[in-house]
């Protein structure tokens, strides 16, 4: 599988494109108005212990304070070896490896008004503030150093039990006596021991710094940020395993080049400089697969549709079989089998280029034959088995449902590119003209029994102004007797389609919120 590297930068915003077999399979990007904070280090000040949901909420300075479980507090050390890095690319440590034992109560270990420090896992999502860690660990190419933890951990993505073996005695062996514990990262699979050294040392340099610069200071402050996107980038994906790394600006691609050279010199063959006429995102097709994961409804080659419709709580994704009937209609189980199995590898696809996380509930085509869903279910976890995210997907239940997982540590793409829309109020739907014309009659009924108004100008969308002229040319007329008002209709090409505004007087003084429900 041939798998490539775009970058795309400059000094408004950067964006960052992984493909795989030249299609596109992840996007990420950063502006500097996105006030990032996932992996900065803060000096905080516990807010509020609150014993009943075993939680705090310390103030970082950022506006909205963070959440901080009991879980993540230094009680004891990790027990994953997944990576952990400030980027949220790796795996951070949080509430779901303490679940099977009983943690001690959070009272007794943080108090109002004390100063901790923090490190961010999880980016302020909707009206929740971010998620806080007292774990804190600092990624580096090859290693991932945990300054209160005490022991060393391989990526479980390096499966050779020899290799993990020496691996993990390299690392136990330039770690000096109570100085925290280590993670080698994939990355690090065939680092020398000079190279592991070399970055043990200067990881433990930054933690240094780290706790001069938060002893100098008063909380809330931040203490150390995390490197920014294309940075956390190459440092944390950019190896061997990538044939090529394609950058579109002169200053991104001297910075990668240097920092390749320093880390891996080897690769620095890799890296191009992209200067062709064409964009580089256009010319790999990036812009427009962008554009298609805002959409509601994915088409399936084999003329089936996805429908994605992501809500506060959950994501649902509804699986359809579209026009596609099968090889033969004797055997409609086949079909939905074959569907559903091409679903799963686009349900897999899609999650990872929306970068959607949280609960996800994805209703398959019913199948029969409980040997297919287990099909489903295996197509489905080998194919999210490629994605940097942790995921998890239950047994397809009786109702044909797949309730998942999927590590979430920052907004989606969706609600990062996007706004509430002002017509609809996000829900994707308006009132239609005839819904209207009845909140524009009920308005003015109300208008009318006040007493207070003698003349009314009704301006409307140009479609309800159609709706009553063909529909119910009559309806001025009725109103003008029931409400012993003057009333005159204008349309409005600028007016939203479910809008309407009541100009009363000659004047023309707007009294809609006076008399609207």
């Amino acid at each position: 599988m041939g798998r490539e590297i775009l970058v795309s930068a400059n000094p408004q915003e950067a964006w960052v494109a992984l493909l795989e077999d030249k299609k596109l399979v992840e996007i990420m990007f950063d502006r500097p108005d996105q006030d990032r904070i996932l992996g900065d280090i803060f000096l905080g000040k516990v807010d509020a212990v609150l014993p009943g949901i075993q939680a705090a909420f310390v103030d970082i300075g950022t506006g909205k304070a963070g959440f901080l479980h009991v879980s993540d507090l230094n009680l004891d050390e990790d027990e994953d070896d997944d990576e952990s890095n400030g980027n949220g690319n790796g795996k951070g440590r949080g509430r779901g490896s303490h679940r099977n034992r009983k943690l001690p109560p959070i009272q007794d270990h943080i108090k109002k008004g004390q100063e901790i420090l923090v490190q961010v896992t999880k980016e302020s999502i909707s009206t929740k503030g971010p998620r806080l860690t007292a774990q804190v660990s600092l990624p580096g190419r090859f290693l991932v150093y945990m300054p209160y933890a005490s022991r060393v951990g391989v990526s479980r993505k390096i499966e050779g039990r020899d290799q993990r073996t020496k691996l993990r005695k390299m690392a136990q062996k330039i770690l000096p006596d109570n100085s925290g514990g280590l993670i080698v990262r994939t990355v690090g699979e065939e680092v020398t021991p000079e190279k592991l050294e070399h970055e043990f040392k200067r990881l433990h340099e930054r933690w240094t710094k780290i706790q001069g610069d938060a002893n100098a200071r008063s909380a809330p402050a931040l203490v150390h940020r995390e490197a920014t996107l294309i940075s956390g980038v190459i440092r944390d994906l950019f190896s061997d395993k990538f044939e090529a790394l394609r950058v579109d600006s002169q200053a991104p691609y001297d910075e990668i080049v240097e920092y390749v050279q320093s880390v891996d010199p080897d690769l620095l063959s890799r890296v191009h400089l992209h200067e062709g006429p064409i964009p580089l995102f256009d010319l790999y097709g990036v812009e427009e697969e962008i554009q298609k994961a805002f959409r509601r409804s994915v088409t399936l080659k084999s003329g089936g549709t996805l429908v994605i419709e992501p809500t506060e709580a959950l994501v649902s994704i509804d699986v359809n079989t579209g026009r596609f009937t099968g090889k033969g209609k004797k055997d409609p189980e086949q079909t939905i089998l074959s569907t559903n199995l091409e679903a799963a590898r686009e349900i897999a696809k899609q999650l990872r280029l929306r970068d959607v996380g949280g609960i996800i509930v994805v209703d398959f085509i019913d199948m029969e034959s409980q040997e297919n869903r287990d099909k489903v279910v295996r197509e489905l976890r080998s194919h999210l088995a490629n994605d940097r995210a942790r995921t998890k997907a239950f047994e397809v239940s009786n109702l044909g449902l797949i309730e998942m997982t999927r590590q979430r540590v920052r907004p989606s793409l969706f609600n990062s590119l996007t706004a509430i829309c002002t017509s609809c109020g996000g829900i994707g739907r308006v009132y239609t003209p005839a819904t209207v014309v009845r909140q524009i009659e009920r308005t003015l009924t109300r208008a009318g029994a006040s007493k207070e108004e003698k003349s009314i100008v009704v301006r409307v969308h140009p479609e309800v102004a159609l709706r009553v002229i063909e529909e119910e040319p009559g309806l001025l007329k009725r109103l003008r007797s029931g409400t012993r008002m003057e009333l005159e209709m204008r349309d409005d090409p600028l007016m939203r389609l479910d809008e309407f505004r009541l100009l009363s007087g000659p004047a023309e003084t707007d009294v809609t919120d006076k008399y609207a429900a």
